[in-house]
């Protein structure tokens, strides 16, 4: 006799309270092992897949796609120890639906208790088994095509749930009128990304037939306003730089520096041999040298003690811009590592934000952040803090530009470099001092040899 169990949206750590659910990766009748993951959301630190700790079929789903749930609604229903019924409720065969290897129908063994991917499980050697679902039983007819061009032919319609996985490219695909069924992903397993959509818009456009006007048309009156739930990824921005701004008396102080001979050990070190060093690495590595020469910095405030806390660690931040928007990810422990271990880790959790896969841990828990801005071309800003975090050091591009050296005008690679500080752990001297030994370090990166 099969019994129905009810799992539930798990609580995924760091304080969350809801999340999105962004694609189902089962549907009503598929059978399920356990630990496989069952459906995607998306929380306000990362993009999460959820398993389910039973296995069976799955009898019934809870939430549509965007909409969001709290922290121990029902996900989904599983009929747990259905094993003679599983191939005819999903249409498959040769996959047990019994919780575990050996089909036992003891409680302990129907799930593994686990809710996060990668965690494993010790008591079932089921293999983790992604169910493609049947494919709809009435869709709904497409509008008709435009006529293939011999450049392109159209995509075969997915069948199931669409493969898209950012908000944003669903609603570029809504705002340009495209149906996401009649694109060919070019992401992994055919996922489709923003420029499929683009593309899809292109091919589109000749097949208009309203003659462009001459000139921009005016909104029509009484158009609708769009309106941005601030949710998942960008409503936490929007809550802690609120946050930050309102708790945070700051400050932000900045100086030009000249990275010319910093660039020049760069490039002898990369041709040296051996893995490449980037340039955010060597400031990382000046950040934490000069972090341990004014600790102040690596601190936060407890307003309810009121009192400085001291960090030892440095757990540096570093702003990634990704599909899903501005993420912060943390090296940690990035006082002990080299600039060829920080460059590795600076390229592995960026390889990881891009791809929407960073977990809470790797967005939490940073001391102090490293705001790379001049890889969109700015010379300089004024950052705010990563609440709760004392200070932000911002560089901006590096260029060539008229300096002074050796007292001649010069031709050399300047960069601006800004601090923003928490006022209260610090004063301009304290901040003042930092900001000036790092284009120290800059100017002669022989200084930085001092404190190795």
């Amino acid at each position: 006799m099969a019994r129905v169990l009810e799992f539930k949206l798990p609580d995924l750590g760091e304080g969350l309270t809801e999340a999105e659910i962004v694609r189902w990766l089962v549907s009503v009748g598929d059978v399920v092992a356990i630990d496989q993951p069952v459906v995607e959301v998306e929380t306000a630190k990362a993009m999460v897949e959820v398993p389910c700790p039973y296995g069976g079929v799955v009898t019934a789903r809870f939430g549509e796609e965007g909409e969001e749930l709290p922290v121990g609604a029902p996900l989904l229903t599983v009929a747990v120890g259905a094993e003679e019924e599983a191939p005819a409720a999903s249409g498959g065969a040769g996959v047990a639906a019994g919780p575990a290897a050996g089909g036992s129908s003891e409680p302990a063994d129907e799930g593994s208790g686990n809710v996060l991917v990668g965690y494993g499980t010790s008591t079932s050697t089921a293999r983790r088994r992604r169910v493609r679902p049947a494919a709809p039983s009435a869709p709904a007819a497409p509008a008709a095509p435009a006529a293939p061009t011999a450049a392109q032919a159209p995509a075969a319609p997915v069948e199931g749930p669409v493969p898209v996985i950012s908000p944003l490219v669903r609603k570029l695909a809504r705002e340009r009128g495209i149906d996401l069924r009649q694109v060919r992903g070019s992401g992994p397993d055919g996922l489709i990304l923003r420029v499929d959509v683009e593309h899809a818009s292109t091919a589109q456009a000749p097949a208009e037939t309203a003659p462009a006007p001459a000139v921009p048309a005016a909104a029509p009156a009484g158009a609708a306003v769009e309106r941005v739930p601030l949710r998942g990824v960008r409503g936490a921005v929007a809550d802690k730089l609120t946050r930050s701004r309102r708790e945070i008396p700051d400050a932000t102080c900045w100086v030009d520096a000249d990275a010319t001979e910093l660039m020049a050990a760069r490039a002898a070190m990369n041709a040296a041999g051996g893995p490449k060093i980037s340039v955010l690495a060597l400031f990382a590595r000046i950040c934490t040298a000069a972090l341990a020469r004014y600790p102040e910095l690596n601190s936060r405030v407890d307003l309810e003690a009121r009192e400085i806390v001291r960090l030892p660690e440095v757990h540096l931040g570093f702003a990634a811009q990704t599909d899903r928007g501005l993420v912060v990810p943390v090296v940690r422990d990035a006082h002990g590592r080299s600039a060829e271990d920080l460059t590795a880790e600076f390229a592995r959790l960026t390889e990881v934000a891009r791809a929407g896969a960073l977990t809470p841990a790797d967005l939490t828990g940073g001391t102090f952040t490293l705001n790379n801005y001049g890889v969109f071309g700015v010379d300089g800003s004024t950052p705010i803090i990563n609440h709760p975090e004392a200070a932000m050091l911002g560089v901006g591009r590096i260029i060539p530009k008229p300096w002074v050296h050796g007292g001649e005008l010069a031709v050399r690679q300047v960069v601006q470099l800004s601090l923003t500080f928490d006022h209260r752990v610090c004063d301009g001297g304290t901040a003042g001092g930092f900001l000036r030994y790092v284009a120290d370090c800059v100017e002669q990166p022989a200084v930085l040899l001092r404190t190795l």
